[in-house]
């Protein structure tokens, strides 16, 4: 896609940048500068740094704020839950981002623009580019819109625990055979791999992608609670 329109994508996002060049930054990816002659131009990976960091932050104030009665184990695995590749790729799709990243020719070719790990870690640039734009409050409140949903199903007490033991407390309940998860997948060098897990529930075949095997069998778990709910419970 070339120049498309990035009102669009501000308009989805809930911002409009007073400095357009931070937006156009946060969205180019390595491989696009990579074959770019002017080595002056950066990709977007020191914004990605940046990014996780406040994304942290607010998602802890956010939930200390809305959960004081939980303590600080729990709120470690709420917020883990909520900041996962999965959760952020979902956001990115919601607002369509992977029509706006700035991708290298190969990688445009092999799926870029719907690869999780490229659109989570552009979630993370384009939050640190609204922080540098304008400050803390505007990044709380562009945060605060797009997690609203999640944190609405959190209020719901029996969300308030990992995925792994809600969807063990469902097989037990309801199937006769055990949660079987099995890695199907595993991408990039051994220094920074991202694994793709498949789980198996009754019918129901998920799968989660993370950064460790964990991450990634929260994922899948993750979603088939989400699954089961829909169409059992």
């Amino acid at each position: 896609m070339n120049n498309p329109d990035l009102s669009v994508l501000e308009k989805n996002l809930g911002y409009t940048f007073d400095n357009r060049k931070r937006l156009e930054h946060a969205l180019r990816h390595s491989s696009f500068a990579n074959e770019l002659l002017d080595k002056n131009i950066q990709d977007n990976e020191r914004l990605e740094f940046l990014g996780d960091s406040v994304l942290s932050l607010i998602i802890s104030h956010l939930l200390m704020d809305r959960f004081p009665e939980l303590n600080e184990g729990d709120l470690s695995k709420i917020r883990s839950n909520l900041v996962n590749e999965f959760q952020l790729s979902a956001i990115a799709q919601s607002i369509n981002l992977g029509e706006f990243i700035q991708l290298g020719k190969g990688e445009v070719q092999s799926g870029g623009r719907e690869k999780s790990s490229i659109l989570a870690d552009t979630v993370e640039a384009l939050l640190a580019a609204v922080y540098l734009d304008s400050g803390f409050n505007n990044v709380f409140e562009v945060i605060r819109l797009h997690f609203a949903g999640l944190f609405d199903e959190l209020a719901i007490p029996e969300k308030n625990q990992d995925f792994k033991s809600r969807i063990q407390e469902i097989v037990q309940a309801s199937f006769k055979s055990q949660p079987d998860y099995r890695i199907v997948n595993e991408i990039g060098p051994d220094h920074d791999k991202t694994f793709e897990v498949e789980l198996v529930v009754g019918d129901i075949v998920t799968r989660g992608l993370g950064k460790s095997k964990k991450a990634a069998e929260q994922a899948a778990a993750q979603e088939a609670v989400k699954l089961l709910n829909e169409t059992t419970f």
